[in-house]
C-alpha cells in the first residue's frame, strides 16, 4: 500500500502547527466579526445552561422551606426559550459564516491554479488539484467556525462551571478533576491518530480524483484498449485507502467521544459515592449534591465542544495544508493594469509582430536534458516561417518560449525586439494567435469554442472565419448551429473538425503572429489545401510560425528552419536547403515530411 509516495500527497507532514494555525487565521480573519458574533450568541445559550442547575438547586431549597415555586419555574423557562433563540440565531450566523469561508477559499484558489505556471501543472496531477478545490475545501466549514467557536465556547463554559463547581463543593470538585484529567491524558494521545488519518484519506481522495480525470481525458482509448477493469480497480484502490484511512479516523473519533462519556460517567459515579457520604454525614444538604450533579452532566457538553474542536482541527489542519501547498506553486506574475487588445477590425490592419532568438538554451527542469542549445534564428514582420526537424528537436518548444508558457534558462526571446520578459504577460499574449498539436476544443458550444480567444467578436467577423476555414457547412448541419454543444473535449467533432475550430478561433482573434503547432496534421487532403490557402492569405497581414511534418506545408513557406538535436541546423527556402542541407534533403526525401498522405477527416 502507498499512502505517501508523492511528495503532494505527504507535505501536510513539513507543515508546522504554527503554520497551520496562521493559515487558518486568514481565512477567518475577514469573516471575524460574524464569527464574534456567532461566538457571543454560543455564549448566551450556555449562560443559560450554566444557570439551570443553580435555578435547580433554589426549585429545591423553596420546596424544602415550603415557599412558592411559580416565579422560579417562570424564571426557567423563559431562560430556557432565551438561551435556545441565541443558539439558533447563533447557528445560523456560523453556517452562514462557514459557506463564505468555503467560498472565499475556492475562488482564491480557482484563481492562483488557473495562474499556475506550466511547469508546476505538468508536475503535479490534475485530478489532486481539483480535489483540494472540492473536497479539501470542504473541510474548512467545521475547522473555521465551529471549531473555533466550539473551542472557544467549551473553554468559557468549562470555567465557569469548575467555578460555580468550586462554589458549591471543592471536595467533589477535586474529584471531579481527578477523573477527568485521567481520562482526558488518554484522549490526547488519540487526536495525532485522527489527524494522520484524516490527512491519509484526502490524500487518497486526491488519487481518486486524479484516476478519474485519466480515464475520462481519454475515454474512447480506454475502451478501445479493453482497459475498463484495469482503470476501474485503479481507482477503486484508491477509493479504498480513502475508507480505510476514514474509518481509522472514525474509529479514533468514537475512541474519543467514548472517552468523553467515560469521564463524566466515572465522575459521577465518583461524586455521587462521595457527594452522597458527605450529606448523609450533614456536611452538605442535598439541594447541592443535585446542582453540582446537574452541572457534572452540563460538563458534558463544553468537554464535548472542545473534544470536537480539537477533532474538526485534526481533520481541517490536513485539508489546510493541502491548500496552502497550492500557495507555494509557482504562478505566473498578474499584470497589475490587465488588458486584453481589441480585437482588429477589417479596416484596421494588425501590424506583423518579428520573433527572434539569441543563444537561447532552455530545459524543464535542473537535472534534465537541454531542449534548446544556443538557439538563434531571426523572423521579421510578416510572411510564413516553418520549422522542421526530427521529432525531439525542440520545435514545438519555441512557441512554448514565445507565449511564455516556460522561460528561457539562457539567452534572450525577443518580440518585436522586445524580449518576452519585458512585456506583460496578457498583452503579449493577446497579439499572438496559437494553435496548438492536440487542437484542443473546450466542452460547451461551437460558438463559445470561437469567440474563445476573442469574446467580442462580431457575427459578421464569426461568419467570415467560419467561410474561410470551411466550418460553414458544418455550421449548417448542425441541430442548433453555432449554440451547439460539442462535447467534452470537442467529441462530437471529427478530429480535422477540431483542427478547423482551433484554426477558426486563432483567426478570429486577428492577431499580430500566429503560431500553427501541426496545424492541418489531421484535415484531409481537399480540407488542407484550402486551410493552405487561407495560411497563405494570413501570412501577408501576420507573421505566421508553423511546425509542419507536411512537405506541401514546408514548401509554400518562405523561410525554413531546420532543428536538429536542440539547435538550429540551416535556414533557408526549400530549394536552397535541398541543396546545401543534408538532413533537409533526406527529411524531404522520406515519409517524415511527406506530400501524399491523406489523413481521414
Amino acid at each position: 500500500m502507498n499512502t505517501a509516495s508523492a511528495p503532494e500527497a505527504t507535505g501536510a507532514e513539513s507543515l508546522r502547527a504554527r503554520e497551520t494555525l496562521k493559515a487558518l487565521y486568514g481565512y477567518v480573519r475577514p469573516h471575524r466579526w460574524a464569527v464574534a458574533l456567532g461566538l457571543l450568541c454560543a455564549l448566551a445559550g450556555a449562560a443559560g445552561g450554566l444557570l439551570q442547575p443553580l435555578a435547580t438547586k433554589t426549585l429545591v431549597d423553596r420546596l424544602s422551606s415550603g415557599g412558592t415555586i411559580g416565579t422560579v419555574l417562570l424564571a426557567m423557562t423563559v431562560l430556557v426559550l432565551l438561551s435556545m433563540v441565541a443558539e439558533a440565531f447563533g447557528a445560523y450566523v456560523l453556517e452562514r459564516t462557514a459557506e463564505s469561508v468555503v467560498l472565499a477559499a475556492r475562488r482564491s484558489l480557482i484563481g492562483r491554479l488557473l495562474r499556475l505556471r506550466l511547469a508546476e501543472v505538468d508536475r503535479m496531477q490534475p485530478g489532486d488539484l481539483m480535489s483540494r478545490v472540492t473536497s479539501d475545501t470542504t473541510l474548512l466549514r467545521a475547522v473555521s467556525t465551529q471549531a473555533v467557536v466550539s473551542a472557544a465556547t467549551g473553554a468559557v463554559t468549562l470555567v465557569a462551571a469548575v467555578v460555580v463547581m468550586a462554589f458549591l463543593d471543592a471536595v467533589l470538585l477535586g474529584v471531579t478533576l481527578g477523573v477527568v484529567a485521567v481520562v482526558g491524558v488518554a484522549a490526547a494521545l488519540v487526536l495525532p491518530k485522527i489527524g494522520r488519518a484524516a490527512e491519509r484519506a484526502q490524500a487518497a481522495v486526491g488519487e481518486m480524483s486524479t484516476g478519474l480525470e485519466r480515464v475520462f481525458g481519454a475515454f474512447r482509448t480506454v475502451k478501445a484498449s479493453g482497459a475498463e477493469e484495469r482503470e476501474t480497480a485503479r481507482v477503486e484502490a484508491a477509493a479504498r485507502r480513502a475508507w480505510r484511512h476514514g474509518v481509522r479516523s472514525a474509529k479514533w473519533e468514537a475512541v474519543l467521544g467514548s472517552a468523553d462519556d467515560l469521564a463524566v460517567e466515572l465522575a459521577f459515579l465518583a461524586v455521587l459515592a462521595v457527594g452522597g457520604a458527605r450529606v448523609a454525614s450533614g456536611d452538605m444538604p442535598v439541594s447541592t449534591l443535585i446542582a453540582f450533579l446537574l452541572y457534572l452532566f452540563f460538563l458534558m457538553e463544553p468537554v464535548y465542544k472542545l473534544v470536537e474542536a480539537a477533532s474538526h482541527y485534526q481533520e481541517g489542519a490536513a485539508a489546510i495544508a493541502r491548500i496552502a501547498q497550492v500557495d507555494h506553486l509557482a504562478t505566473e506574475k498578474q499584470d497589475r493594469n490587465r488588458s486584453v487588445r481589441p480585437a482588429a477590425t477589417p479596416a484596421v490592419r494588425p501590424r506583423p509582430a518579428s520573433v527572434r532568438f539569441e543563444g537561447v538554451s532552455f530545459r524543464y527542469g535542473p537535472r534534465l536534458p537541454d531542449i534548446h542549445q544556443g538557439v538563434d534564428f531571426e523572423v521579421p514582420g510578416g510572411g510564413m516561417t516553418a520549422f522542421v526537424g526530427p521529432s525531439g528537436a525542440g520545435k514545438s518548444t519555441v512557441f512554448a518560449l514565445v507565449e511564455r508558457f516556460y522561460e528561457a534558462t539562457g539567452g534572450r526571446v525577443l518580440v518585436d525586439g522586445k524580449d518576452v520578459t519585458k512585456w506583460p504577460l496578457s498583452e503579449l499574449r493577446s497579439v499572438i494567435g496559437y494553435v496548438e498539436q492536440d487542437a484542443p476544443v473546450l466542452a460547451g458550444t461551437l460558438r463559445e469554442n470561437l469567440v474563445f480567444a476573442a469574446p467580442g467578436a462580431t457575427d459578421d467577423a464569426i461568419r467570415e472565419v467560419l467561410a474561410r476555414t470551411r466550418l460553414d457547412a458544418l455550421v449548417e448541419r448542425l441541430p442548433h448551429g453555432l449554440d451547439t454543444p460539442v462535447g467534452h473535449r470537442g467529441t462530437k467533432l471529427s478530429g480535422g473538425e477540431r483542427q478547423r475550430v482551433a484554426i477558426a478561433r486563432a483567426l478570429l482573434r486577428r492577431p499580430r503572429l500566429l503560431l500553427l503547432d501541426e496545424a492541418t496534421s489531421q484535415l484531409d487532403a481537399v480540407n488542407e489545401l484550402a486551410l493552405r490557402d487561407v495560411i497563405a492569405d494570413t501570412a501577408r497581414e501576420t507573421t505566421v510560425l508553423v511546425v509542419a511534418h507536411r512537405l506541401s506545408t514546408v514548401t509554400d513557406a518562405d523561410r525554413i528552419v531546420v532543428m536538429d538535436a536542440g539547435r538550429v541546423r540551416a535556414v533557408g527556402t526549400h530549394a536552397e536547403l535541398v541543396a546545401k542541407d543534408e538532413l533537409y534533403a533526406q527529411l524531404a526525401a522520406t515519409q517524415l515530411l511527406t506530400s501524399t498522405g491523406r489523413p481521414r477527416d
